[in-house]
């Protein structure tokens, strides 16, 4: 990996507040809904908001279709290996697990199988490190 540049990173300009604001409110929105319906909450989260507000953001920064769509690849990889946490934490959450614990184990496996994944990816030439 590149070095970071922290300077970049730790320096704010009113549209990254505005980005802040924005995002915080579909999020915010989100579990407002989930108040009155769980499943319609659950929809929307489902929906790959964050990342289509990452990617419009990146656009507007004057980011190239190349570096997006590297982004939007590197999330679809991602992704999937978080998807048995929500059949696993439901299940344990279900049957008597605490909160803590339930989360702690599903985090636990998300990291076993995001680095399985990064293994196998990387035998077959995807390198998502």
């Amino acid at each position: 990996m590149s070095k970071v540049p922290w300077d970049q990173v730790l320096s704010f300009s009113w549209m990254d507040i505005a980005k802040l604001f924005l995002t915080a409110l579909v999020i915010l929105m989100v579990t407002k809904v989930q108040i009155f319906h769980d499943r319609i909450s659950a929809l929307l989260v489902a929906l790959p908001l964050t990342s289509l507000l990452a990617m419009i953001w990146m656009r507007v920064e004057g980011q190239d279709a190349s570096r997006i769509a590297n982004h939007a690849e590197g999330t679809f990889w991602f992704v999937l290996p978080t998807l048995p946490m929500f059949l696993l934490l439901p299940w344990m959450l279900r049957n008597g697990w605490g909160f803590g614990t339930a989360l702690a184990i599903n985090c636990l496996v998300t990291v076993i199988l995001f680095l399985g994944l990064v293994a196998i990816l990387k035998r077959v030439g995807i390198n998502l490190m």
